[in-house]
């Protein structure tokens, strides 16, 4: 079970407030930039590989699941208790997001389910069913009704109202072929897919069609992220690159703006996810060879190539307030790690 925020007691000693006053001064050349207890902070506990890591949107605590059907909740703060696991799902945990006002998480699995988690009650409050195949990835609205989206190996993209009783999908979408990633768009009134055909499309849900394609990706994309104004969308995809989109109505036909590189899938073919920072000034995105990479998103420079898993890097997720990233991995670790 997850505290409430008044109840959550932090560590916070003598002794690690005395090294954070130390690094926070001014006038310190090693000057630390968040509250962090140390620079990088290691999370273990896991007995399987990390698929999806989320910061809570207050930053307070983070979500981090994968191969093990376990949904861990941290502290973000002090020495990274673990203090919560959340457990039900009967296959691997592929994705997870949280709602936006941090109540519930939703995970996608394996076992062909959406579930909704209450992090305070610490259990499960519903699953939804109707994906024949593995769940590969899954979204919610950012405003107005929390609708929740989903996308599967069945090749169909399903869009679902908790407050409808029977737990059907109230839209599907039928693709071609498996989907990997999905995501709504700013006002939730369209989805947004990836997957196994190389393109990236864009569905209206009030016209219930495929609205267009975004087109350039050469291999399967594995991780779509919209941007916090909702104006671009960041696409991983195993041609080895990342881009970035223009999904604004009445766009250029080119909505292509930028291409990042440096960053590697290999043969694992693990959905290497994606994100941007809060001010959409960078962007990161997972990579098989171990490393986290930080691009700036102006100048397609990249800013840090981080070392330290032993494993691919499947998830990136940016603080919702400090300069502070956090890694997930197939060496079962998540790190935390500040930034300038």
């Amino acid at each position: 079970m997850v505290k409430r925020k008044s109840e959550v007691a932090l560590v916070d000693s003598e002794p690690n407030k005395a090294i954070r006053e130390k690094y926070l001064k001014s006038d310190n050349p090693n000057a630390r930039t968040s509250n962090l207890l140390m620079p990088i902070m290691a999370l273990e506990g896991h007995e399987g590989e990390i698929f999806a890591v989320k910061f809570h949107p207050e930053g307070e605590y983070l979500a981090s699941t994968g191969f093990d059907r376990k949904i861990f909740i941290w502290s973000v703060y002090g020495e990274c208790q673990n203090i919560g696991v959340l457990t039900g799902h009967t296959g691997a945990v592929l994705d997870m997001k949280f709602s936006t006002d941090g109540t519930l998480i939703y995970t996608s699995s394996t076992d062909t389910t959406v579930s909704f988690w209450d992090i305070y009650k610490g259990q499960r409050v519903k699953k939804l069913k109707g994906h024949t195949a593995f769940v590969n990835s899954c979204d919610s609205a950012r405003r107005g009704p929390q609708m929740i989206t989903s996308a599967s190996d069945d090749c169909t993209i399903k869009v679902w109202d908790p407050r409808k009783r029977g737990g059907d999908a109230v839209t599907t979408f039928n693709n071609n072929y498996q989907v990997m990633s999905v995501c709504f768009n700013d006002t939730a009134d369209q989805v947004i897919s990836g997957g196994l055909d190389n393109e990236i499309k864009v569905w209206d849900l009030r016209k219930n069609a495929l609205l267009h394609r975004l087109l350039g990706h050469s291999d399967t994309i594995t991780g779509l992220e919209l941007s916090p104004d909702g104006s671009y969308l960041l696409s991983n995809a195993m041609d080895n690159s990342l881009r970035i989109w223009d999904v604004r109505p009445y766009a250029p036909a080119d909505r292509c703006l930028k291409v990042f590189s440096g960053h590697t899938h290999n043969f694992e073919k693990n959905l290497l996810r994606c994100a941007w920072s809060p001010d959409s000034s960078k962007v990161s995105a997972g990579s098989a060879d171990r490393f986290v990479y930080v691009w700036d998103a102006n100048t397609r420079r990249i800013l840090y190539k981080l070392p330290g898993h032993n494993g691919s890097v499947n998830d990136v997720d940016f603080h919702p307030k400090e300069p502070i990233l956090m890694s997930g991995s197939s060496d079962k670790v998540v790190y935390l790690g500040e930034f300038d």
